[in-house]
């Protein structure tokens, strides 16, 4: 069963520490830092990535606060306290939540402000793979994050029981940069 969220921050704005709690509340969650012992790149050095199953390859959220230079800068996370929370949707919720499937982003790729603080919206380098963020969401937007999250949970363990993989199990590998 489940475990509830956390509680509120008392300010209203959760940190990227409160973030990545209430993701692992959630059954079988396993979370990396991007380190250099995780054989990760060093521009992700810091960011979080969160996996059901044993591979490890695939996240189905993270929580980034740096831009990535030439690749994703347009949430322009380098501003003080300024995090993002990313999760993978998929076509079907994506579509639902934003009116248009993650094929047609593109063309509307234009008319989101990524730098916009406290709204979901497409991921803006993964919006054409089902990913959706939120630049510091408030105590108003938490329960439809913890929503998202809890989609993108469920459909990271199905797809590891459909692979054939048990979640929770052991496993190495390394980060991808899905997500990000």
């Amino acid at each position: 069963m489940t475990q509830p969220p956390p509680s509120v921050p008392a300010a209203g704005l959760p940190t990227e520490a409160e973030l990545a709690q209430r993701i692992l509340t959630l059954p079988a969650v396993t979370q990396v830092r991007a380190d250099a012992a995780s054989g990760a790149p060093p521009a992700s050095w810091g960011e979080r990535f969160f996996f059901v199953g044993p591979d490890r390859r695939r996240p189905f959220a993270t929580i980034v606060a740096h831009d990535t230079p030439g690749f994703d800068e347009d949430s322009r996370l380098d501003r003080p306290d300024v995090h993002r929370l990313n999760v993978e949707l998929g076509r079907a919720e994506f579509q639902r939540r934003f009116g248009y499937p993650p094929a047609r982003f593109p063309d509307h790729r234009a008319g989101i402000d990524f730098t916009r603080q406290g709204e979901i919206m497409p991921h803006p380098a993964y919006g054409l793979h089902g990913w959706a963020c939120v630049l510091c969401p408030g105590v108003d937007l938490l329960p439809e994050v913890d929503r998202l999250i809890a989609h993108a949970h469920a459909r990271a363990v199905d797809r590891h029981r459909r692979a054939g993989d048990r979640p929770g199990s052991d496993g190495g590998g390394a980060l991808s940069a899905p997500g990000r």
